[in-house]
Parts: C-alpha cells; structure tokens; sequence
C-alpha cells in the first residue's frame, strides 16, 4: 500500500474526529470547511514522521486542535469585534435542541484551552487522552473539568 493510499485511509477512518474539532471552532460552514483542509494539510505534513509514540486518534486530535487554534489566533488578531451571538439551531424550537443551542453557546465563550477539553469531554475520551493531547496531566484535566463546569453555569 502506498503512503497516499495508507494516509487516505486514516483520513477516511478520522473524518468525524476531524470535522467535530473544526466544528468546536467554528459555526460558519466556509470556516469549518477550511480547517478541515488545513488540518489535512498539516497532517500530511506529519504523516511521514509520525513515531507511534501516541494513539493515531490522540496525534489527529492534536494536530486538529493545534491547527483550529492557530486559526482561531489569527482571525482574533485580525478582528475588530468578535460576536459570540451563535445562532447553530435557528429553525428549530425543540426544548432539548435549545439547551444544545445554549450549551454550545456557552461552550463557545471559553477560552480556547478550556473549550477544547470540553469538546474532547464530550467525546469520552479518557482524562489521560484528554491530557496527552492538551499537554497537561489527567489530574490537572480533571480540575479544569471541574472549573469549566462551574464557570458554564455561572454563564
């Protein structure tokens, strides 16, 4: 099997873990979209060089976060006023979609370190994954967990 071949098929058996990280970023579908491509880009970047020292699934979360935050970095130097007014759910009126519309919301406000742990939270990955991919360690996860709560409630 060819390095394309064998990239092809880790971007296929990833795409969801991709696309959930770009959505934590962004609401904007064009956005998303880009991202999406420029993780693409820097995964293929460091295809070649991936020692296996870490799951394949922990090196995509990584890779994905560092490229949204450094996307996110760049368009808030370049903004003159960011609108956190998220309207994900408009057509909808369902009570549980609007809790979701709100939590997401909410979500969207945090600090990027603090949003990306949720985000990694909410797709059960283990503290220990969650801190290999932050670069902090699980206890300290588990803390900021626990901040990140209250402050969420508090919103």
């Amino acid at each position: 099997m060819t390095l394309e071949q064998q990239f092809n098929d880790l971007v296929r058996q990833n795409k969801s873990t991709i696309y959930s990280v770009c959505y934590m970023f962004s609401d904007n579908r064009d956005e998303v979209a880009d991202l999406f491509q420029e993780t693409l880009v820097n995964l293929w970047k460091g295809f070649q060089s991936f020692r296996g020292e870490s799951a394949v699934s922990t090196w995509i979360y990584r890779v994905a976060m560092n490229t949204c935050i450094s996307a996110d970095r760049k368009k808030h130097r370049h903004a003159e006023s960011l609108s956190m007014d998220l309207d994900l759910f408009a057509a909808t009126k369902d009570r549980d979609t609007q809790q979701v519309q709100q939590l997401y919301g909410r979500i969207h406000q945090l600090s990027v370190v603090d949003r990306a742990i949720v985000m990694l939270w909410l797709e059960n990955l283990s503290y220990e994954e969650i801190g290999q991919i932050v670069g902090i360690s699980a206890q300290n996860v588990s803390v900021k967990l626990v901040r990140i709560k209250e402050q969420l409630k508090k919103m």
